[in-house]
């Protein structure tokens, strides 16, 4: 599904990612785990095009996306949800999931009803604004969003981040279901390590802008052995 070799970037002259490989497969759910400062934010910021490759490949589904700017890396497949929510805070919720599927191009009202069958706690608050729903409903609303791109591979940056344990749950059931009857790809940044173990086929761990380790099966479920990576 995703494959990224030999990737180099920042912001400006700072350098931050020094050299990443490696591949996602279809279905797959990817955790990427590591300390503040490590650039993990930078690596899903690269996959999707909002900074520049210094150096190195991406590909989608088999085809080069490296040079591609990020509403054709959209087009193509890939939907982002970024640290911190970042969704219009003046517009309804409906207006928020309206903006989103702005991509696809598919029956705006057919897409909403179908998303909001996964997000039930939504339905209620369609003509809430944005910016008047709790964090843990304004998380929600942004991985809906997101899915009303229909996206192949979702890219989620800290999506439990001051969000209250209940919605926390909500969010990883809601997650599973997709993965199970999408067969959603899904690459995770999160250092909550029990979101990551209910979740992830595989942990990468990046260190310095290099992924330092990766943990499978029964590694990714052993909570001491991901602690001592933060």
């Amino acid at each position: 599904m995703l494959e990224v070799q030999g990737l180099r970037g920042g912001y400006g002259r700072i350098t931050i990612l020094t050299g990443i490989d490696f591949t996602v497969t279809e279905g797959e759910f990817l955790g990427v785990l590591g300390h503040n400062g490590m650039g993990k934010t930078t690596l899903l910021k690269a996959v999707m095009g909002l900074i520049p490759a210094a150096a190195g490949e991406i590909r989608l589904k088999g085809q080069p996306i490296t040079a591609l700017p990020t509403h054709r890396r959209a087009q193509a497949g890939l939907g982002y949800v970024p640290q911190g929510r970042q969704i219009f805070p003046d517009l309804t919720v409906l207006e928020n999931l309206h903006m989103g599927c702005a991509r696809s191009g598919r029956d705006r009202d057919a897409t909403v009803a179908r998303v909001l069958e996964q997000f039930p706690r939504l339905r209620r608050l369609l003509e809430r604004r944005g910016g008047r729903l709790s964090g843990g409903e304004q998380q929600l609303l942004a991985l809906a969003r997101c899915l009303c791109g229909d996206p192949k591979l979702m890219l989620l940056d800290e999506p439990t981040e001051g969000i209250q344990p209940s919605i926390i749950d909500e969010m990883i059931d809601t997650l599973r279901m997709i993965c199970k009857t999408q067969k959603m790809t899904i690459i995770l940044v999160e250092q909550n390590l029990e979101f990551l173990m209910e979740l992830a086929d595989r942990l990468l761990v990046l260190q310095r802008g290099r992924i330092r380790d990766e943990y499978r099966g029964d590694q990714v479920r052993n909570a001491a052995v991901l602690a001592a990576q933060l």
